[in-house]
């Protein structure tokens, strides 16, 4: 998915050089950081790549497709191949029937109701639950998911996961250079890092609803806005996947009372997000296309 304003966007890639940086100077300093602190600037660092990573994904912020392919690659998260993250977005954002689990590869409903998928999506459907659970599930799902694919196209899976390995290689040694544990960084910064995401995708897709209203927009993030890079104005996004970030907020407001019109939905910020949905699921875990069929 290719920019459209073909020119070098200067912040962000001065987010990108805060994200590395400020990666490097956490990891090497680690030790003199109290815990509390270290757990909050790494959740920081690895939820804002993740943004930036999406950024990338959609053509930004340069108009060479492989500067920005590096910009995003650099597995600090560790568990997902920049390549599978790659084609799997823009997957969920061709799909024609995007929260429809046979469909949209990033779908967090499910098709059957009972098993072990369907417990862990009924888990994930208040706040707290897919906070404190859903990095878990998501890795879950996806390893499963990657070990099925090695027997019908071992080669393809190769192409992925060897480059993010090698990535992956480096990383260790660093840590290990700084005398940062691995299962201490995944305590530290993977973990709560994919927790802090999870805030975000929590609420911006809905099934059921019309075209608009697949997706929602929180309206007034703060910070948050630019921890998930405007991604949070989801509506917006999915209309204009190839604005960058900095685009989104003046494009959200121009076109505000057309997606209410149309049914997006709109939340006023993320605490009105945590009070409607701390005890009260946010939706069925069943997909409503497959309603019918379990009933």
């Amino acid at each position: 998915m290719a920019s459209r304003r073909g020119r070098t966007e200067w912040a962000t890639l001065a987010v990108a050089a805060a994200i590395y940086g400020g990666w490097l100077a956490a990891t090497y300093w680690h030790a003199a950081l109290p815990t509390p602190l270290l757990v909050a600037i790494g959740a920081w660092l690895i939820a804002w790549h993740g943004s930036l990573q999406h950024e990338t994904i959609h053509g930004h912020p340069t108009r060479i497709a492989a500067i920005n392919r590096a910009i995003g690659f650099v597995p600090i998260g560790l568990w997902l191949p920049y390549a599978l993250y790659e084609r799997s977005h823009v997957a969920h954002h061709r799909s024609g029937a995007i929260t429809d689990p046979a469909h949209d590869p990033e779908s967090r409903y499910v098709a059957r109701a009972g098993g072990v998928v369907w417990l862990a999506a009924r888990a994930q459907s208040t706040l707290p639950g897919h906070i404190l659970i859903g990095p878990f599930v998501a890795v879950g799902r996806f390893l499963a998911g990657e070990a099925r694919r090695v027997a019908v196209e071992p080669v393809q899976v190769a192409r992925d996961w060897l480059p993010h390995l090698a990535g992956v290689a480096l990383i260790v040694l660093w840590l290990d250079h700084v005398g940062l544990g691995i299962g201490e960084y995944v305590a530290t910064f993977v973990y709560p890092g994919m927790a802090l995401t999870m805030v975000r995708s929590f609420a911006e897709h809905r099934a059921g609803l019309g075209t608009a209203g697949h997706a929602a927009s929180v309206e007034r993030a703060g910070l948050f806005g630019l921890l998930f890079l405007n991604n949070n104005l989801h509506v917006a996004h999915h209309e204009q996947p190839g604005l960058g970030w900095r685009e989104l907020p003046a494009y959200h407001r121009r076109h505000r009372a057309r997606l209410t019109g149309e049914g997006a939905i709109l939340y006023a910020g993320y605490g009105e997000i945590a009070r409607r949905f701390a005890w009260r699921r946010h939706d069925a875990p069943l997909h409503p296309a497959y309603a019918e069929e379990a009933a």
